[in-house]
């Protein structure tokens, strides 16, 4: 694998994708599929894989019924009046840590990070109890996605306060705690020092999954010179990357519009004979469809219809984005139209995708139709929605429409309410001058409690300049409520 100044080397050819994807399907390698035609390659990508479950020892299928029976069992009998502890007593007799750690899963998966350490304190207590890197682990990982830093790098000082080494396992889920920050360059930052680590301690070496978490990380802050260096990094190492490995650089690239660079890790991908997943067809659509490059979107859906992948709701969801902002409108209504057709139920996102679409189509009135049926319907409301919909008013300089369907919501109160709605809005009566619709939406942020300091201002102003008079005059008006929220 060469690289030149920190980036991939590229072949000159524009048949790099052709060398990918396409040869890991053959066009002749499904007689029978039905969608054969480029029209109707758009409509098909599938579905996400998960991890297997940690073995405790070798189990067997009675074995682990059991156990997931006697979880069960205890997640349905503890309640706020029940205290956890009480019935983990009410079962002491059967429990034992292959239990705790299934609970453990079952408490992370809804959130639950203090009954977590409640189960804990409890089978440090127990005369079975033998400290395992394992429960750690699984303990660390918990508190990371529930933003708990301190809590994660509490029980990392515990493990070896109890006796237990670090391995390369526990470092992991350290650095995914700490990728799970707010401040995003600090924690990566953190991340490093201790992968850094990781290569001076034998037992500690960093693997693949080290590679593939901070891959993963450095793609989604759009990183890609730390991916070119973690990659370098990787392959003059005796790691052999996986397909999770090659997605990582493959987002980073796509996701920063490097098309030609992401083909020719595909095809690098491909001479390691791995066969890519349903995030590779998932990120590549997406990146082809951000660049409009709608040609090579749809050879990747013919590949992706000849493979084993079943189509997922995020890749409908991004095909409609991407054609409705090339005002495609026709092909993102029969994407959704081939989606529904396929028995898939339409998600929040999806209602969501609808409506944007629109939006840069010119059919405002069609997009508030979605708009009201996902508000007729019994599905979730959630904020992003009512934003996707005054989004669409303010692209299409109906500020007055947005007004008001602002003041709806705020009054009804039946779909929430937050600081990205007003930032949205300040942003959009600023450009379009209004400074009495400023006034007023200022006044409703001061009756939802709602501080704003000069951060809100920057995040919402944006790239706005403040060279137009009618602009400053509504800027004045937020630097006098952001030096007021100071005092």
């Amino acid at each position: 694998m060469s690289f030149v100044s920190g980036t991939l080397r590229i072949s000159p050819t524009t048949s790099t994708f052709l060398l990918g994807i396409s040869e890991f399907y053959p066009p002749n390698s499904c007689n029978s599929c039905p969608w054969r035609s480029m029209k109707a390659s758009i409509y098909c990508l599938g579905g996400m894989s998960t991890k297997p479950r940690k073995k405790w020892g070798s189990k067997t299928n009675k074995d682990a019924s059991e156990a997931d029976e006697l979880v069960a069992s205890l997640m349905r009998n503890f309640t706020e009046k029940q205290p956890l502890v009480t019935t983990l007593n009410k079962y002491v007799k059967f429990i034992r840590t292959e239990h705790c750690f299934l609970l453990f899963e079952e408490l992370g998966k809804t959130g639950q990070w203090l009954q977590c350490l409640e189960v804990f304190r409890w089978m440090q207590k127990q005369r079975w109890y033998v400290a395992d890197n394992g429960v750690y682990s699984k303990l660390i990982s918990i508190m990371g996605k529930k933003g708990q830093t301190r809590m994660a790098m509490w029980l990392f000082s515990e493990m070896r306060n109890s006796g237990c080494r670090p391995d390369t396992s526990v470092y992991n889920a350290l650095i995914t705690a700490h990728l799970h920050s707010r401040d995003k360059a600090k924690a990566f930052a953190k991340a490093l020092g201790y992968f850094d680590k990781m290569k001076g301690i034998e037992r500690c070496r960093p693997n693949v999954v080290t590679y593939n978490i901070l891959l993963r990380a450095a793609a989604q802050s759009r990183n890609v010179e730390q991916v070119n260096i973690l990659f370098k990094d990787l392959d003059e190492s005796i790691i052999t990357p996986d397909t999770f490995t090659f997605n990582g650089v493959m987002d980073a690239y796509g996701k920063t519009g490097m098309i030609r660079e992401m083909e020719l890790v595909l095809s690098q991908m491909k001479s390691k004979q791995l066969k890519p997943d349903i995030i590779t067809f998932n990120l590549l659509i997406d990146s082809y469809g951000k660049k409009q490059e709608f040609e090579k979107m749809e050879q990747v859906f013919k590949s992706l219809l000849r493979s084993k992948e079943k189509p997922t709701l995020p890749t409908f969801n991004s095909m409609i984005t991407n054609y409705g902002k090339a005002r495609l409108r026709e092909k993102a209504e029969s994407v959704y139209q081939k989606m529904t057709d396929m028995g898939y139920s339409p998600s929040i996102i999806t209602y969501e995708s609808l409506i944007t679409m629109y939006g840069y189509c010119d059919c405002v009135s069609r997009a508030r139709e979605v708009f009201d049926q996902l508000m007729d319907s019994r599905k979730e409301k959630k904020v992003s929605t009512l934003n996707a919909m005054l989004e669409v008013y303010c692209r299409n300089g109906l500020p007055m429409e947005a007004e008001t369907l602002f003041k709806s919501a705020h009054a009804t109160r039946k779909i929430p309410i937050d600081s990205s709605t007003y930032k949205l809005l300040y942003k959009a009566y600023t450009k379009a001058g209004m400074k009495e619709l400023v006034k007023n939406l200022l006044s409703y942020m001061d009756k939802d409690g709602i501080i704003p300091n000069k951060r809100f201002f920057l995040d919402a102003l944006g790239a706005i300049g403040s060279s137009d008079s009618s602009q400053k005059g509504t800027s004045d008006i937020g630097d006098k409520v952001a030096n007021k929220s100071k005092v």
